[in-house]
This record gives C-alpha cells, sequence and structure tokens, in this order.
C-alpha cells in the first residue's frame, strides 16, 4: 500500500509500504478515506521534533482521520464491515494511574498516531486501530466532517477546563483549525463576548460567519487598545491557540486581575517566558491543554447539530499524491487556508 512518510526535513515521499494486520481481537482495518494536516503535523515535517518527540526516518505522518471498516477482529463487538468512522488516535492503557484518575491524555504508556517513539501515523491507504479508537459517524455526516472531529475535540477539552465562559468575556488567538474550534465550542456556553484575532483575513472572516462577536487582524491594529474598547474591564480567559510567543506577552495584558490563559497552541521552542510581575501583580492562572481527553465523541455530538457547519473551515483539498504540496501549503499559512485536506 501506499504512505505518505516523512523522509528528512520539510521532506514527504509517498512509498510503498507493507499492508497492516489485523493482530488483536479488538483491531479493525480502516481503509482512509480523508486525513487533515494538522499544525503539528507540520512540525514534524519543518523542525523533525516536538519537544523530545524526534522523528527517525522514514516515518508515516498524520493523525486527524476517518475511513471505512474493510476487516474486524473476533472481540470487536460494536463495529461491522462498511461502518464510517471518525478516528481518536489516542491509544491508551487503561490501567496507569492516570487513566484510572480519568486523565487519559496524559496515560504513562500512551501510544498516539503519528507520533515519534509512539506510533506511525495513518496517512496511509490503510491502517489498524483498537475497536475503541473509532467512532461510528451519521449518515448525514461526510467523512471530510469527520475529520475535523478531532481538531475539534481539542477545542471542547480546552473549553471544559477554562472557567464557567456563561456571561464572560474572551479572546482566542489564531483563527486556525484548533481557535476556530475553541470558538465552536465556546458558543455553547453562552459567553457574553467572543472575540479573536489573526492576521489573515480570510481565516478572520471565517470566525465571524462561525459566530465570533469581535474579529482583530494583529498587523492592522493595537489588539490590546482596540480589546478595551469591548471588554473594558478586560478578558476573564484567553485562549492562546497560535503558538507564538508575542501572543503570550499580549494574553497576560489583556486579561483582567484573575483572569485565565490557557495555552492551547504549540511553540516552536521549549521554553516560554511570561512577565511575572503582572501576573503576579493580576494574580493570573495558567493552563495547558494536552490535546484532548474523552472528547471525541462530544466533539461528533456537537457537529451533528449542524454538520454542514464545519465545511467552511475546509478550505483546501489535496490527493496522497500530493499530500507534500498541502503541508508545504499550511506551513506557509497561504491562500488563507485553515484545514487542509488529504483525500485518499
Amino acid at each position: 500500500m501506499k504512505a505518505a512518510q516523512l523522509t528528512g526535513i520539510r521532506k514527504l515521499e509517498i512509498l510503498d509500504v507493507p499492508d497492516p494486520t489485523i493482530n488483536n481481537n479488538d483491531d479493525v482495518l480502516i481503509r482512509m478515506n480523508s486525513v487533515g494536516i494538522c499544525g503539528s503535523d507540520v512540525h514534524y515535517y519543518v523542525h523533525g521534533a516536538i519537544g523530545n518527540r524526534i522523528v527517525e526516518y522514514p516515518f508515516t505522518i498524520g493523525h486527524e482521520g476517518a475511513g471505512t471498516i474493510e476487516a474486524v477482529g473476533t472481540a470487536v463487538a460494536n463495529l461491522k464491515v462498511g461502518d464510517r468512522i471518525a478516528i481518536d488516535p489516542a491509544i491508551t492503557c487503561g490501567k496507569c494511574d492516570q487513566c484510572l484518575a480519568g486523565r487519559e491524555n496524559t496515560c504513562r504508556n500512551l501510544s498516539f498516531a503519528g507520533c515519534p517513539d509512539e506510533s506511525p501515523g495513518i496517512l496511509s491507504e490503510y491502517i489498524v486501530l483498537p475497536e475503541r479508537c473509532c467512532l461510528p459517524i451519521s449518515d448525514d455526516t461526510t467523512l471530510d466532517q469527520a475529520v475535523f472531529s478531532e481538531p475539534l475535540s481539542i477545542g471542547v477539552y480546552a473549553v471544559k477546563n477554562s472557567i464557567a465562559l456563561e456571561g464572560k468575556d474572551m479572546i482566542i488567538q489564531g483563527a486556525g483549525p484548533i481557535g476556530l474550534s475553541v470558538l465552536m465550542a465556546a458558543k455553547e456556553h453562552n459567553p457574553n463576548l467572543i472575540a479573536i484575532t489573526d492576521r489573515i483575513i480570510p481565516r478572520l472572516d471565517i470566525a465571524s460567519d462561525a459566530g465570533a462577536d469581535w474579529v482583530g487582524n494583529i498587523d492592522d491594529i493595537n489588539v490590546i487598545e482596540e480589546f478595551a474598547k469591548v471588554a473594558p474591564r478586560g478578558a476573564d480567559v484567553v485562549f492562546e491557540c497560535c503558538g507564538q510567543h508575542d501572543a503570550l506577552d499580549d494574553a497576560l495584558e489583556l486579561l483582567k486581575p484573575g483572569g485565565k490563559l490557557v495555552i492551547v497552541g504549540i511553540p516552536e521552542g521549549n521554553r516560554i517566558s511570561l512577565d511575572l510581575n503582572t501576573f503576579r501583580h493580576k494574580e493570573l492562572t495558567v493552563y495547558c491543554v494536552r490535546r484532548q481527553n474523552k472528547c471525541v465523541e462530544k466533539a461528533l455530538e456537537l457537529m451533528a447539530k449542524d454538520p454542514g457547519s464545519i465545511d467552511r473551515f475546509v478550505t483546501h483539498r489535496f490527493s496522497l499524491s500530493e499530500a507534500k504540496k498541502g503541508f508545504d501549503l499550511v506551513d506557509s499559512y497561504e491562500d488563507g487556508v485553515v484545514k487542509a485536506m488529504i483525500n485518499l
């Protein structure tokens, strides 16, 4: 079968690899239909690592996906051949202290698809996963929409672990797939104000269409001054979804005393710095989001209310043979790209 494999820095090749096989009774064989290009995938493509996760080449990339069941193991009870499914890329052990405490996203033995030293990615014609990683989708949900359940689940988790949003003022830094996912999840909790910033105008247009109350182009305005006009007391919570250090600096100024900074984005480096004077005087709280924890199903439920609302986020589509072109597009932020999809 064919798979998209990283073979060096900024090198992505479509190579022949062995067909996967069902080895465990609870495994399922999946024919992949759609795979999204995530910002973390691009980190591995451009830098060859995220933190201490270093790519050993060649390596199959990708973790956002949807497909069709081709075969099932003897113990599979809730899936059958032909079912269309969304994928939860986190394979957890269910036995460690973290899993038993309900923190499966920090499982001691986590094997995450497309993460070096853990599990190969899913940007290939066929993959095998445990049944528990496969969530059936409704007839009204397309496979491209189902792919977006993975980033949306991160938005759901980030909102869940922020504050009670009803009646509160919030701002999202970055209108990419994760920022828009936070926006979509936050709307369910009736905040007073949802603001969002970016430097890509088409992304801000999409954010407005998706329900943002206020959008700001960071290249054209002083965000701190302009946001103060709509939220004079400051934000109750800032969701940092762009992985940029300047955004963290702005976040401390945007927050009101007692506010909360939720870091969702992945920066290029392993260290950040915060103005401790502002941080201490405002008595701020910072919370780092680690992917998502059992929120893919909740994301699918949210999508089911209006599946078509996801379509605006998928701005570009590529074939498997064009995968490198898609990665280069996402890396360069060109052509107003939000979510680029590989359709196999």
